[in-house]
């Protein structure tokens, strides 16, 4: 089983995957390199992507590309900046538009990413964007979102997905199902095993005896079972076997308080149900500079917290922020400062 994080070397690149063409990724990707800052002391980017997407994107956001070094590999990457191109061209290529070459980039960048983080060519990576048809689109049809294109590739068991922003973090019990079958999918060994990759990864992020609160599914805590026996059936039994290994997890917690009560310190990060229970809460608070990480594999990977926004695609009105924000996240984690987040 592999879910451990190795820390990888200090100074290796960063991989910057550009997400689907036909998305914002390559036009937040380009403002972000034009607002980054260079020297010594800034860590190497390596993007991973298509030359064209990567010109599209800087023709939309109004901005010059600085020079970026081509490179047949992630082992070659040596310039402070450098590009690795995965190949396909541009026909047909519409902003906007599901496409399955699209499709093929961004799962081929996410492949390249991963492989070199397993391979300890970089430190760790980035994502941009993807859209779920356009995958589907180029045949990749188990692969729902990263988060699943990574099991497959690392043999991950267990995974989970993290959304951090200033003063809120959260990990979800699921992301990727219908809110039928995440309800069924709240039982006690389930949510057992996500507060134990909870914990474990969180110190290895440099966040020792994490307080993890997990939330309720049902209204007010489910009222005593009158609202719901999950709590009752599933929950609060795993909490206490968590609890028993030395864990320190409280709840469940009713879903319409607990994040605020994170948000004014009482928890390090909150355990949500399901993925909308999550991603209102966070996003509410500060969407701008949210951002996700995938617990469980054994590289450190963090990602915008928003889609390919293919209304707006192509506009130069896309914001980097979230991006800048990923990026940031990255380095922290690789470095061990989730704490300081």
């Amino acid at each position: 089983m592999v879910d451990e994080y190795t820390v990888s070397g200090a100074r290796l690149p960063l991989a910057l995957t550009l997400g689907d063409p036909a998305g914002i990724g390559p036009e937040v990707a380009t403002r972000l390199l034009a607002e980054r800052a260079s020297g010594p002391d800034v860590r190497p980017l390596l993007l991973i992507g298509t030359r064209w997407a990567l010109e599209a994107g800087a023709e939309a956001a109004g901005v010059t590309l600085p020079e970026l070094a081509d490179v047949p590999g992630p082992d070659t990457a040596g310039a402070p900046l450098a590009l690795l191109d995965v190949g396909l061209g541009p026909e047909g290529f519409e902003f906007g538009r599901v496409d399955a070459r699209c499709g093929e980039i961004a799962v081929r960048s996410v492949e390249t990413a991963a492989r070199a983080c397993l391979a300890g060519q970089v430190a760790g990576m980035v994502t941009c964007p993807i859209h779920k048809e356009a995958i589907h689109a180029a045949g990749y049809v188990d692969d729902i979102g990263h988060q699943e294109i990574l099991s497959r590739l690392t043999g991950a068991d267990w995974t989970a997905t993290m959304l951090m922003t200033p003063g809120l973090r959260v990990v979800h019990l699921s992301t990727h199902k219908s809110l039928i079958e995440a309800a069924r999918y709240v039982t006690r060994d389930n949510v057992l095993h996500k507060l134990r990759l909870t914990a474990r990864t969180l110190s290895t992020w440099g966040l020792p005896g994490a307080r993890i609160a997990v939330a309720a599914l049902n209204p007010h805590g489910g009222e005593g079972g009158l609202l719901g026996r999950e709590e009752i059936d599933e929950l609060a039994p795993a909490v206490a076997d968590a609890r028993a290994e030395g864990l320190a997890v409280s709840g469940p917690w009713p879903a319409d308080s607990v994040f605020n009560r994170a948000i004014d310190g009482e928890f390090d990060v909150v355990l949500a149900l399901y993925h909308d229970q999550g991603h209102i809460a966070i996003k509410v608070h500060d969407f701008h500079a949210s951002t996700t990480a995938t617990l469980g594999i054994p590289f450190v990977r963090t990602s915008v917290d928003h889609g390919t926004a293919f209304d707006i695609a192509g506009r130069g009105v896309a914001d980097p922020r979230s991006l800048a924000a990923a990026v940031a996240a990255a380095e922290a984690l690789i470095d061990g400062r989730l704490a300081q987040l």
